[in-house]
């Protein structure tokens, strides 16, 4: 190389680590941004669709690792455009697939970029985390009406901080929760109170969103989050760590929920909500009326009824994610939909317990998927724009993982030719 090159080269690489420094901050501002969606379209949206553009731009690529994601959440929205052939009114319906490709592609570009770095991930999930904690505490505030017009963050006196629905708030709150409880339980004792601060107001807020999905979706992930890591961390000393720490976290939560339901308002609501089969659902027409007749109709209906119009025949919405990949998207988004979660877990699961570095942010992002795709039999989750960071993520450390190991055996290859003897 000559000593122009050599220049050249020098120069180049503080502008390329500049542009790189710039591009995943902006990609952490865009999760953060997943915490507010007031009105739609929100700031998420606007930034996001800009933001994927640009990166494509300048070549960022798609591997044959995260290429079958991309394939089939595409064949899942062109089943919901062939649904759209069947609605006699076309008002909302091209809008609401259009929304679903968006976050779909929103899905492939996260995992697209953590498999470019995953020193992504820390900044995905502290933004997200921060995020979390910011509209739960608007959330918390609108509850107890602690400033004038902060009701604007409640919805039928159920805290929903700076989202449309509590039944959406509550879950987001999940993932940067379980961020948080695997910091606690592995990280260092230093940031702990912080860390403790912060999961206490993002329980708060679950707890106020009054969603029994959201509710359910915490306690569960939480468990199987902490059998995970006992499972793969066998010291004593780490277990005795985890066990003294999560029943103070039991007692901490269980002593602010007590002082909760000492207001009465929280009280009776807290009573009404924790029936775990509401009148709205076992009655007729109810939840799981509708979803025994939904599923009895898609099964002559190969093409789906279209968008949202499953709302207009019966009192309300599906609230079942199999029946709304049915009705919305056919038989073919049905079957995408399942190969996709299917795959999306499986991928995880293989590479969950492996020593990496991204393995804490795998971990807390496939329970998550496993929570959702859970609670999904009760709520639609296909326009909830965490449910697709959470593919992303998965899909990306998968990726991760395939780099890891090519280049495992690349080394390896490389020390054989070199005339090193592969080990007996």
């Amino acid at each position: 190389m000559s000593a122009i090159d050599a220049s050249s080269v020098r120069v180049a690489q503080p502008q390329r680590l500049t542009l790189r420094l710039i591009g995943s901050a902006a990609v952490a501002f865009g999760v953060f941004l997943s915490g507010f969606v007031i009105d739609e379209p929100a700031p998420y949206e606007l930034w996001m669709a800009g933001l994927i553009g640009l990166w494509f731009i300048l070549g960022l690529k798609i591997s044959r690792t995260t290429a079958p994601l991309l394939a089939l959440l595409l064949t899942f929205n062109i089943g919901g455009m062939l649904s759209l052939t069947q609605m006699r009114d076309l008002a909302t319906g091209p809008m609401y697939i259009a929304v679903s490709t968006f976050l779909a592609l929103t899905s492939i570009f996260y995992a697209a970029i953590i498999e470019d770095s995953h020193k992504r991930l820390p900044l995905i999930f502290n933004a997200w985390s921060f995020a979390a904690v910011i509209t739960s505490l608007l959330g918390i505030l609108g509850y107890f009406h602690a400033f004038p017009g902060s009701e604007v963050f409640t919805l039928y006196d159920r805290a929903k901080g700076a989202f449309q629905d509590p039944n959406v708030f509550g879950p987001f709150l999940v993932p940067p929760g379980l961020y948080l409880v695997h910091g606690i339980l592995a990280g260092s004792l230093r940031t702990l109170p912080i860390k403790a601060g912060a999961l206490l107001i993002l329980a708060l807020g679950i707890f106020l969103s009054f969603s029994r999905a959201a509710w359910g979706l915490f306690a569960i992930t939480v468990l199987v989050l902490i059998f995970i890591m006992l499972l793969k961390e066998r010291s004593g000393a780490f277990r005795l760590r985890v066990l003294i720490l999560s029943l103070g976290a039991i007692i901490l939560m269980v002593a602010s929920l007590l002082i909760a339901l000492q207001v009465p308002k929280v009280s009776e609501l807290f009573s009404a909500r924790a029936q775990l089969v509401q009148q709205y659902d076992g009655e007729h027409l109810g939840r799981f009326d509708r979803h025994r007749i939904g599923f009895q109709m898609m099964m002559e209906r190969p093409l789906g009824i279209g968008p949202l119009v499953f709302g207009t025949m019966f009192p309300e919405d599906e609230h079942n994610i199999w029946l709304k990949s049915l009705t919305t998207y056919g038989w073919l988004g049905f079957v995408s939909y399942v190969g996709m979660l299917c795959w999306t877990l499986t991928l995880g699961f293989r590479n969950m317990l492996l020593d990496r570095p991204w393995q804490p942010f795998l971990m807390v992002a496939w329970i998550s998927v496993l929570g959702h795709a859970a609670i999904g039999n009760v709520i639609d989750i296909d326009h909830w724009r965490h449910v697709y960071l959470l593919f992303g993520i998965v899909w990306g450390c998968a990726a991760l993982e395939v780099r890891h190991k090519r280049l495992g055996r690349s080394q390896t290859l490389e020390k054989f030719r070199k005339g090193a003897k592969f080990p007996a």
